[in-house]
């Protein structure tokens, strides 16, 4: 079973509240947004061009892959496929805002800060996500978020690219509530 949790036009509307809110907090002066491999990637970059669009500048963005700052690197993967982390910035004194598709336990984003910090230091990290599924297994929780959503436990929800649109999708799911 699939439902369709967020299609681009929403995913879009949804996005471009989130650029409001985060123009708000601080503009975008020494901002800079990083895209966690792979689901915050095809994000980050629209988020930018949306900032842009509002503040008349754009945020440089990059991308980070926490495969191997993962805390289950060594069970979970025993082939894991690295790929290049890309900051093509000094993240010293910056605000950062990563940027993920969805986030669940929180540790994909522990890890994401983990690798951020080996780039330097920050003056703040914030975390964007498009969707919150809750099930939280570290205190860490979104500063932006485009859709919060409650699934069952054993379902999963998918983010996909296709033909250049953003798809959300629960799969698997026996019982759904969403909220904003």
């Amino acid at each position: 079973m699939s439902e369709v949790l967020l299609d681009p036009v929403a995913i879009a509307r949804g996005l471009r509240r989130v650029a409001g809110e985060i123009a708000e907090h601080g503009g975008v002066r020494d901002l800079a947004l990083i895209g966690i491999r792979r689901g915050g990637e095809p994000i980050a970059p629209r988020l930018a061009a949306l900032l842009g669009e509002l503040e008349g500048e754009v945020p440089p963005v990059g991308s980070v892959d926490i495969t191997l700052y993962r805390d289950d690197a060594a069970t979970a993967l025993p082939n894991p496929k690295i790929g290049p982390s890309h900051i093509p910035f000094s993240v010293d004194g910056k605000r950062i805002v990563l940027v993920d598709d969805v986030i669940s336990t929180g540790r994909t984003i522990r890890a994401a800060v983990d690798a951020v910090l080996d780039y330097g230091r920050p003056r703040r990290i914030e975390l964007c996500v498009l969707v919150d599924r809750g099930g939280r297994e570290l205190p860490i929780h979104p500063d932006y978020t485009v859709r919060r959503v409650d699934v069952a436990p054993d379902a999963s929800i998918d983010v996909t690219l296709t033909n250049d649109e953003l798809w959300a999708r629960v799969v698997g799911a026996s019982d759904t509530e969403t909220s904003q």
